[in-house]
């Protein structure tokens, strides 16, 4: 579900390491945002990720 429609970054997994040294599963999820942004002159609503929206590859609608 949180996937950014700009550059396409996804959950990653891996593994959670406690003290005691016992390994279970985790995911990392990315910071999607749904913004209303311009897409071919048009506004729509897109899943962005924050990294996306500060380096300015989305132009937001207003």
């Amino acid at each position: 579900m949180a996937k950014c429609d700009i550059c396409g970054k996804g959950i990653s997994t891996g593994i959670k390491l406690s003290h005691s040294h016992i390994r279970t599963k985790r995911t990392w999820s990315p910071n999607v945002q749904k913004v209303r942004a311009l897409v071919n002159g048009a506004p729509k609503k897109i899943n962005v990720c924050t990294r996306c929206l500060r380096s300015g590859k989305v132009q937001r609608a207003i």
